[in-house]
């Protein structure tokens, strides 16, 4: 195991390094690669908070004190000095900044995360790692026009219902999930009054699936694909982030768990969000061989888990090739790069242009 480690990072060592001297010495490669004008949507863009600013949100201290945390703020463009002097809205600023500057996405889709609930249906400050509540999101967001509305309701609050009501009528596009550190059973029939409430609103499920290793620890049992069978067949709408294209369960991989309900279920959706990271770089070349996943794919990034070397073209020169990987490289922002290199790995059209469809209810449809 210690082999095989040190073999995998000396390896992604050697792609970052190799990257960098492809991005030092090709910068001039930025200004003649043609960027055409799109206007997609991204379905999956998080954000973060310490509570600066009366944002309520906050980051647990084994968060804070992990060697990742220093990364995410770098991932998230902002320092702590920068975060303490504006506020938690400085992300958010970044954000529609970013994309206000991209050539291929016009808007996204900002996440709020709920924590973990306890057994009186009350908030486990203690057991969550990571919190953005609702009320942030829908005070700060009507000052970037290029930025929606995504909410996070974990179904175990004594009121979920009710705030499902209540971030519908503020203009969310879709309730987030990450049940591996939320603590959500999506088989929990328990839970059902929820899911009928989702159903009644036409509002989308966007939950993670498979491992969760951006965290200091995660149950990655509930990240199983197979879980969401219950949703599904009460009619909600899921989208599957990452084609559960990590772990397995019940000696099966989440990838295939998941490719078994596809025709059983055709109110379930795929998220490409994350799958050219390095863990997963096979992974979308494989999902765009199975027609029937083509047909369910919507675009996201996962933002802010595309930076490098945590992403690169150099990855994927098996699939796109060196002279692409270079182009691709020599884009300037991360969105276009993204996009450019989605579309370079057979990603079709379709699936950029559909997602601002699937997710465009307003807050009037459903007061």
């Amino acid at each position: 195991v210690l082999r095989f480690l040190r073999t995998s990072l000396l390896g992604l060592l050697a792609l970052s390094v190799t990257g960098w001297v492809i991005w030092v010495l090709t910068p001039t490669l930025a200004r003649v690669v043609d960027v055409p004008t799109t206007d997609y949507l991204d379905m999956h863009v998080h954000t973060a908070g310490i509570g600066v600013g009366g944002s309520g949100a906050f980051v647990n201290e084994a968060m804070r004190s992990s060697y990742k945390f220093p990364i995410y703020l770098y991932a998230l463009g902002v320092s702590m000095e920068e975060i303490e002097e504006q506020g938690d809205v400085v992300v958010l600023r970044n954000i529609s900044r970013q994309i206000g500057e991209s050539r291929r996405v016009a808007r996204a889709v900002v996440l709020a995360m709920d924590g973990v609930v306890n057994a009186r249906g009350e908030l486990d400050v203690d057991q969550t790692q990571i919190y953005v509540p609702n009320s942030f999101l829908m005070r700060e967001l009507p000052r970037f026009e290029n930025l929606e509305f995504g909410a996070s309701v974990n179904p175990y609050r004594l009121d979920a219902v009710d705030r499902l009501e209540r971030v519908a009528d503020g203009g969310a596009l879709l309730v987030k999930w990450i049940p591996n550190i939320m603590h959500i059973d999506p088989a929990d029939e328990a839970i059902i009054p929820f899911y009928r409430k989702l159903v009644e609103l036409d509002m989308p499920l966007l939950t993670h699936t498979g491992q969760e290793r951006s965290f200091a620890h995660a149950r990655d049992e509930l990240g199983d694909p197979d879980r969401l069978r219950l949703p599904l067949s009460l009619g909600v709408r899921v989208m599957a982030a990452h084609i559960g294209s990590t772990g397995m369960n019940d000696g099966i991989s989440n990838y295939e768990r998941l490719n078994a309900m596809i025709e059983t279920f055709p109110n379930l959706a795929v998220g490409i969000s994350s799958l050219t990271q390095f863990n997963r770089r096979n992974s979308l070349a494989h999902a765009l061989t199975r027609e029937e996943l083509n047909e369910r794919m919507y675009y996201g990034t996962d933002w802010p888990l595309q930076f490098f070397p945590l992403v690169s073209p150099l990855f994927h020169l098996n699939h796109i090739g060196w002279r692409e990987a270079r182009s691709i490289v020599a884009i300037d922002n991360v969105w276009d790069r993204d996009v450019a290199l989605k579309e370079a790995m057979g990603v079709p059209t379709v699936v950029f242009e559909r997602t601002s469809a699937y997710f465009s209810r307003r807050p009037d449809e459903h007061q």
